[in-house]
């Protein structure tokens, strides 16, 4: 009888040990740095508002919150990744609308964006002008398509990545009106612009646009989100000029499948926190960037509803 209270005491001491150590490992998190991959290159606007997240992230979680680069395929290598790392909330990554709910419609995809990755916030909801240089001869959107119907290849243009919402939205103006251009890819953004500045290209849409905007060397000439740019509030979006795909743009966090409700919860209140920081705010308007928050919940429905309004669209348009 005494052995046998003995061993009970033993089993139950192992028991809450266990379940104090788990507990204790589950509340830790995070307890070593935190890897988020940036799909695109440096300098463009989601790798910049990446890098400050992480900066803040550090401060807020106490661990060093690091960016990674990993570009390639519109987008598609580095959220890959992401998507096959393990779900311990040590590796995410940076997303925004294209390799997540326009190209997958189209293209084999590295992943399933509705079954391979956690959704954890949207942060931004980013205006993605069509830019020309400020000398540049077109008054106007009007004025440029008119070239490009008159003059077949010869308007080369670009967008941050090959195949993604603004390459599609334009692609789908340009059959509209019949119109033969030549697009030029580039990995990101920042090269792209860096492009049209060099007279290496004539047209981006791009959301790397308010530093040479506020410099006076492009001009915005149309929207290609829903919603007009309010920095050039006069210019109509290109639904508002009769075509028929003119996606929202999202900028956001994810992580692959599988992550569990203290990383969610966590990467909730830490965005959360984030989304008041007067440094971050004053980020996104120097951008022109319009804050745009959701918690993991309503950013995985939001998504969920894109994905289905983008697909429904793209149907209907034969490139």
């Amino acid at each position: 009888m005494f052995l046998k209270s003995i061993t009970k005491g033993i089993l139950m001491f192992f028991s809450i040990t266990f379940l104090l150590i788990s507990n204790g490992f589950t509340d830790s998190y995070p307890s070593k740095p935190i890897k988020l991959i940036v799909p695109y290159g440096a300098g463009g606007g989601g790798d910049t508002t990446s890098r400050f997240i992480a900066d803040l992230a550090t401060d807020i979680l106490g661990v060093k919150v690091l960016v990674e680069n990993k570009t390639g395929g519109g987008g598609t290598i580095g959220i890959g990744a992401v998507a096959k790392s393990k779900p311990d909330g040590y590796t995410i990554g940076f997303i925004s609308t294209s390799p997540i709910t326009i190209r997958p419609h189209f293209m084999k995809m590295p992943y399933k964006p509705l079954d391979d990755l956690t959704y954890l916030g949207q942060f931004v909801s980013s205006p993605m002008p069509v830019i020309l240089r400020s000398d540049s001869q077109w008054k106007s959107f009007e004025d440029m398509m008119a070239f490009a119907k008159s003059n077949p290849g010869k308007l080369r243009w670009s967008t941050a990545g090959q195949k993604g919402g603004p390459h599609m939205a334009m692609l789908a103006a340009f059959k509209q009106e019949g119109a033969s251009t030549t697009y030029v890819p580039f990995k990101g953004g920042a090269k792209a612009l860096a492009a049209l500045l060099g007279k290496t290209i004539d047209m981006a849409v791009i959301s790397d646009f308010a530093a040479p905007l506020s410099a006076g060397k492009i001009k915005i000439i149309a929207e290609s989100t829903p919603e007009r740019n309010p920095s050039a509030p006069d210019q109509k979006t290109l639904a508002e000029l009769g075509y028929p795909l003119s996606p929202a743009i999202f900028f956001g966090i994810a992580g692959p499948s599988g992550l569990s409700k203290d990383v969610i919860k966590k990467w909730d209140s830490t965005l959360g926190q984030i989304m008041k920081s007067k440094k971050f705010i004053d980020l996104l308007k120097k951008l022109k960037a319009t804050p745009s928050y959701a918690n993991s919940a309503d950013f995985t429905k939001s998504v969920n509803a894109d994905y289905s309004a983008a697909g429904k669209v793209l149907a209907g348009v034969k490139f």
